[in-house]
């Protein structure tokens, strides 16, 4: 399946939403949304999703691939199914967890996992890149681990985030959408009389406030 049809697929879901009057958790509006959670109970579009990483990264050499909790714990294991298929090997999914220091956020991979990373190539893969940080945070902690960072993968670039911004030496996002968001006083589609979503982000919250 093309990327173009994958896509097409999790438009049909409601994964993917444009065109709409979203209120972001920020407080701030939009016209799109990506539900990642209308994915993942879906498991045949979740496997096209790691389908479609594996096959940008076929030829990477890739020996584990790594995601944050909690969505990309999905993300890796069916892109390392799919890369195991095609190698004819096996490829291992690992996660990394976040854990407080007193410096800030950062993510570890625990469960022994860490062995499974140490001298590896491995591939980071995310649902949704915002800022970036969940990423970054596992690229650092591949790094920390002892393993090489072969790239990154994504459902959908949401913030223009590049591959030197994730610390990695190559990014690939199925999807970009525009990040573009307004202040609720500002909003032109509350000003074009759009209907707010209630089922998605926090329209429901913000008609209720």
């Amino acid at each position: 399946m093309s990327d173009a049809n994958l896509l097409a697929v999790l438009h049909q879901l409601g994964a993917i939403v444009t065109n709409d009057h979203i209120v972001y958790t920020s407080g701030r509006h939009g016209s799109s949304y990506v539900n990642k959670d209308a994915l993942y109970p879906h498991t045949a579009a979740a496997s096209m999703v790691g389908a479609a990483l594996a096959r940008h990264f076929a030829d990477a050499g890739v020996e584990t691939v790594a995601g944050p909790t909690v969505g990309g714990v999905i993300m890796a294991q069916w892109t390392a199914h799919h890369l195991s298929q095609l190698n004819g090997r096996e490829v291992l999914a690992v996660y990394a967890e976040e854990e407080q220091t007193e410096t800030g956020k950062r993510r570890v991979f625990r469960r022994g996992y860490d062995a499974l990373i140490a001298g590896k190539r491995v591939l980071v893969v995310e649902d949704v890149l915002t800022t970036g940080g969940s990423a970054r945070l596992v690229v650092e902690a591949v790094t920390a681990a002892g393993g090489i960072v072969v790239g990154v993968g994504a459902l959908c670039n949401r913030g223009g985030i590049t591959a030197v911004d994730l610390g990695a030496p190559r990014l690939v996002a199925l999807t970009e959408l525009p990040l573009e968001s307004y202040p609720a006083e500002e909003c032109p589609l509350c000003a074009a009389g759009v209907p707010i979503n209630t089922r998605l982000g926090k329209g429901a919250a913000y008609l209720r406030a």
